[in-house]
């Protein structure tokens, strides 16, 4: 039809118009979809590089074993490896007591996770491995389970005979390892530093008073359930008269000497190019004494019993079991990942290398999994073993293999050796070790000092882990921490802030003293993100510390006016107070307002929400009402977006630069460069104080 009418202007303007369409609308359509396609099929195709790329990545030995400086780090990983090896073999078999199972499978976990960590780990010097807290958090689960099948939950209980006390063996192992590679599957959450030390110190003070009971040789079940500190410790004290004599003095003197060995070793530590072997030197000491002595036998000690030796073969976790642990696996995961992390990158700092946390949380989710079905229970990186570590020289993760090596050893060959320990010995190394979390009781008040926030935080977590229980205490310190910060947000410190003399500089005018107030300026600062739950909070402290509410004052000059008109009708020239009729305005401003800008410093706001912008948009229409300028200074990127995108500055931004300052400087400069309200001028122009009502 166009050629037809031969009308080539208007063709050529449809072929534009259709050729414009097709390049903005269907080509970039066509080309973001052929780009998605592009990407997904370069991220899904498997090439060479890629796979070499994802095994480096996933295993990072192979990137830093053929880079191994053998000359150089050889000899400090053999000697850290061995020391570590020789405190792991009495801490393996003392945690035992803690998880509520036999010692060989606290070795086999400490064989296995070092083995997987020094595969799959980024750090080049935590120790993995058994962890008192882990063990003790794992006995729990153990105790339930067993109590709900029916067993006895004393250990000095007669065994059962025949496939009673296969059973109960059999649930046990059962239940820790469902719930290893349970808590390996769950991912994990970030936990306060105070939340972290006062869930330790609180399940310290369990584990102290498990073991007390082994160290008097008294025989009391296992206290099961919320309550168990307060519930154990009336057990013992009704039964103290049935201590053991014998048990009581091997703890004593055992004690004795492992506090020595430890005190001797942190003061002399710097001329000691290895710790003392002394849990090991105990360990071997105590188990001669006892076998020559028949201590067992003629003084009824408690002893460890039969440890076999090799491994046994590999079990699959029962399904049904993994359900029902699964919610006693999140607490764990959460343990275990996070002190895993944390020391991690505390030595990654010290030694200057990164760690990848990701990674961490695989290396820590297969040092559970896989050895789950090697009748391992659950594992963590431990603070002091990796202090050890550190200081006999290690360089790398090799040094876990050697450790593992050493472990190894005694589980084929030398682990029928401890039949005749004690498990009050072993109750005193557990003791000992938990000195480091015990002291934090001496840094309270310099906590409180630093933070008393925090350190009621770190009060209420240790006593809810003590008190009730350590999966309790963990979720009542997450929780209240959480707590902490929505209070502290809702209710953040607020100021009004006065100029630093012949400076740039503003601060708190209740903080420093000599501050210069700035004439007919207000300058308001706001210390939390200003979102939802403070809006209200905002408000009123803007309003009280400005000595006015624009709301109120809006109101009453409303009410003054309805009054005024009220006069007027009447025919009176006076106004209410014997003024006249253009002295009226006068009265409009009330005592109160004086000033004429209001400077809000949003330095310390990191966020808004739609409730946040509106409250700024709310103040500013409130505020502009009486003639009073609202001006933004040291609004970061997110804040000035969110104020874009709420309609702050209006639909094209025009007055964006009148009302937004990079600085509480410049805006104070350009709130005393504008020309006041006409209510505080006279009719010659010139400044004058409000008059009052």
């Amino acid at each position: 039809a166009l050629f037809q009418h031969g009308n080539v202007m208007v063709l050529a303007l449809y072929v534009t118009s259709v050729v414009v369409f097709v390049r903005r609308h269907l080509l970039p359509g066509i080309n973001r979809k052929e780009t998605m396609v592009a990407k997904l099929r370069k991220s899904c195709s498997c090439t060479p590089q890629k796979l070499k790329n994802f095994l480096m990545d996933f295993f990072p030995v192979l990137r830093w074993l053929p880079k191994y400086r053998c000359r150089e780090y050889i000899w400090g990983d053999i000697m850290s490896g061995l020391v570590i090896g020789i405190i792991l073999v009495p801490q393996a078999i003392a945690y035992s007591l803690l998880a509520g199972l036999k010692p060989i499978y606290s070795l086999y976990t400490s064989f296995f996770a070092n083995i997987i960590y020094f595969l799959m780990g980024t750090s080049r010097h935590v120790s993995v491995g058994i962890f008192s807290l882990i063990s003790l958090m794992v006995g729990q689960v153990v105790d339930r389970e067993l109590l709900l099948a029916g067993f006895d939950l004393n250990d000095d209980a007669p065994p059962a005979s025949g496939d009673g006390s296969l059973q109960n063996d059999n649930l046990s192992n059962t239940t820790a390892f469902n719930l290893t590679i349970v808590s390996g599957c769950f991912v994990s959450m970030y936990l306060s530093e105070s939340v972290l030390d006062g869930f330790a110190t609180g399940a310290s003070l369990t584990i102290l008073t498990a073991q007390v009971k082994y160290l008097i040789g008294i025989k009391i079940p296992r206290s099961q359930g919320h309550g168990m500190l307060v519930i154990t410790w009336i057990n013992i004290f009704r039964n103290i008269s049935q201590a053991n004599l014998c048990d009581v003095i091997t703890s004593a003197i055992c004690i004795v000497v492992l506090v020595t060995a430890k005190e001797i070793g942190d003061r002399y530590k710097h001329k000691l190019k290895f710790p003392l072997p002394t849990e090991l030197v105990v360990i071997v000491v105590a188990t001669l004494v006892s076998h020559y002595g028949k201590l067992n036998e003629v003084y009824a000690s408690s002893v460890s019993g039969a440890i076999p030796t090799g491994f046994i073969p590999p079990k699959v976790p029962e399904f049904n079991l993994m359900l029902r642990v699964a919610l006693d696996a999140l607490p764990l995961a959460i343990v275990s990942f996070v002190f895993t992390v944390s020391l991690s990158e505390m030595f990654a700092k010290k030694y200057a290398y990164t760690i990848r946390a990701n990674q961490e949380m695989f290396a820590v989710g297969f040092c559970n999994i896989i050895p789950s079905f090697f009748h391992s229970f659950a594992t963590s990186a431990a603070l002091a073993k990796t202090l050890v570590k550190t200081s006999t020289g290690c360089q790398t993760q090799i040094s876990g293999v050697i450790s593992a090596m050493v472990v190894l050893l005694v589980l084929l060959f030398l682990a029928p050796l401890f039949y005749s320990l004690q498990k009050c010995v072993l109750a005193c190394i557990i003791i000992v070790s938990l000195r480091g979390a015990l002291r934090k009781f001496r840094d309270v008040p310099a906590r409180y000092y630093v933070n008393k926030v925090d350190t009621l935080v770190w009060v209420v977590t240790m006593s809810a882990s003590a008190l009730v229980s350590t999966e309790i205490g963990l979720l009542v310190g997450i929780v209240f921490s959480m707590l902490c910060i929505i209070v502290r947000t809702q209710r953040p410190r607020t100021a009004l802030l006065g100029q630093i003399q012949d400076t740039s500089f503003y601060e708190d005018d209740l903080e420093y003293e000599n501050l210069s107030t700035v004439p007919k300026v207000k300058i308001f600062r706001f210390e939390a993100p200003l979102y939802y739950a403070n809006r209200n909070y905002f408000l009123k402290s803007l309003y009280r510390l400005t000595n006015l509410d624009p709301n109120l004052e809006a109101a009453r000059r409303k009410k003054y006016e309805k009054k005024e008109k009220r006069h007027l009708k009447k025919g009176n020239h006076k106004t209410a107070n014997g003024l006249g009729i253009g002295e009226t305005t006068l009265q409009l401003v009330p005592k109160q307002i004086d000033f004429q800008a209001l400077v809000v410093d949003c330095s310390s706001i990191s966020f808004l929400d739609t409730t946040g912008v509106n409250t700024l948009k709310e103040i500013l229409k409130d505020y502009k009402n009486l003639n009073i300028s609202v001006l933004l200074a040291c609004c970061n990127p997110s804040v000035i977006d969110s104020l874009k995108r709420g309609g702050y500055f209006g639909k094209d931004f025009g007055c964006m630069q009148e009302m937004l300052f990079y600085s509480i400087h410049n805006a104070v400069l350009f709130a005393k460069d504008q020309k006041l309200p006409a209510d505080f001028q006279d009719k010659h122009g010139k400044v004058r104080p409000p008059p009052s009502l």
